[in-house]
């Protein structure tokens, strides 16, 4: 089987733009919430996320990139650039890009710009306005989810496949999941994968509002979010993009890449339960990761860090420690876990993006970042969530796992490059 490896990462984060400031965040347990600055949330229910400190002119973004590109396309092509950078894949895009593909995850696409226009063009809902020509020219852009593959093939110049997953905040995972199987399969050599997310609008807010699962804690925002925690209240919203290469293994070695960690394993199911309901006892997620460990042909004892999904909504996080419980047994309680969403927030689509290129790190730096916030342990999520300060850890295999609303579960395995032997 053609073994995948990852060859380079590029991040966009809340309080972190780039690998090197995202690690430090996340090592210092740092939270990035604040008042939201993008729009007026006065009224709403919860009006804190996790925002990117990001000024397009100095990534390159000139007024005319700017009015085109949607937010969460900058943030996509932000970090593309730097991972592309990163695994020094510009002479490969230019030699072979019919072998360099493009796979990107994200829930809900260019929401601000579309909401944007759809003001522009209606009095909301009652009336369309006649004249369209005050629709601008990148309208189609913004409709469409997949102009955010499109728009990252076009700058890298990658001509292989391409395409974007939807599919709720398990995106990222399952585009880098999708990514990597094309390459096993032989559809491409080299994939440009992750997630890209810029949610944080009146329409997007306005949703959680709606079914009260975003953190009311407005007047302690860096504190408001606070995996398996129990006076947790709700998740954070948040953006950013995360992006990863990934490379078959000798393709990679042919051209001395050096490689951060393997792709060892990726399974993904869906529960067909409930839009936002959860089965009781983490079946669902507990069988991804049971498929995962399969794939990558380890053993629940194999793994040395557990980066969960950790959204902090009361139900999320049970279930979330019974699946660790069943999927992984006895060693569930012996590993050390811990939810990054709980200094950057929750980036929908991007989260589990977000969440592979933090398993990467660890496993450079063998450290295993802090679940921030979490001074009173929920007695029912009782397994070792590194509370506060990131620990020290020899780290050789990664479980990396998401879950979203529509009843979507998926896991990764990330390991050192040479822990398996081929197969």
């Amino acid at each position: 089987m053609r073994r995948v490896v990852i060859t380079g990462v590029g991040v966009v984060a809340p309080g972190a733009v780039g690998i090197k400031n995202f690690w430090a965040l996340l090592t210092s347990g740092r939270t990035a919430t604040r008042n939201i600055t993008l729009f007026d949330a006065t009224g709403y229910r919860s009006r804190i996320a996790a925002e990117v400190d990001f000024d397009p002119a100095a990534h390159g973004f000139n007024l005319a990139d700017t009015e085109r590109l949607d937010r969460v396309a900058q943030f996509a092509l932000v970090s593309a650039r730097e991972a592309v950078a990163d695994a020094g894949l510009t002479e490969v895009l230019d030699d072979r890009p019919l072998r360099c593909g493009v796979s990107l995850g994200s829930a809900v696409g260019c929401v601000t710009g579309l909401a944007t226009q759809y003001g522009l063009l209606s009095d909301y809902g009652n009336t369309w306005a006649v004249d369209h020509a005050k629709a601008a020219d990148c309208l189609f852009d913004y409709f469409v989810p997949s102009s955010l593959a499109a728009v990252v093939a076009r700058d890298s110049g990658a001509q292989g496949p391409a395409g974007v997953v939807s599919s709720g905040c398990t995106s990222g995972l399952d585009a880098i999941g999708h990514a990597a199987e094309l390459i096993r399969e032989g559809s491409a050599d080299v994939m440009i994968a992750g997630g890209a997310e810029a949610p944080i609008s009146p329409i997007a807010m306005a949703c959680f509002d709606r079914i009260q699962l975003t953190s009311p804690r407005n007047e302690e925002p860096g504190t408001a979010s606070r995996p398996f925690d129990r006076t947790r209240d709700g998740f954070v919203l948040g953006e950013g993009a995360a992006v990863v290469i990934l490379e078959e293994l000798e393709h990679a070695r042919r051209r001395g890449a050096n490689a951060y960690a393997e792709l060892s394993g990726f399974a993904t199911y869906s529960s067909a339960h409930h839009m936002t309901g959860l089965r009781p006892g983490g079946q669902e997620m507990a069988d991804a990761i049971r498929a995962a460990l399969d794939e990558a042909r380890l053993n629940p004892v194999d793994v040395d860090y557990v980066n969960a999904h950790g959204a902090g909504t009361r139900h999320n996080d049970r279930h979330e420690t019974h699946a660790f419980k069943l999927g992984l047994g006895e060693h569930a309680r012996r590993v050390p876990v811990s939810s990054i969403k709980s200094m950057i927030g929750h980036a929908l689509g991007a989260a589990g993006a977000l969440d592979v290129a933090a398993s990467v790190l660890t496993i450079q730096h063998s450290t295993v970042p802090p679940t921030a916030n979490l001074h009173q342990p929920d007695p029912t999520c009782d397994l070792d969530y590194t509370p506060l300060f990131a620990r020290e850890h020899r780290t050789s295999a990664v479980l990396s796992v998401a879950s979203g609303f529509g009843g979507f579960h998926a896991a990764t395995v990330l390991t050192r490059p040479r822990l398996r032997e081929a197969a």
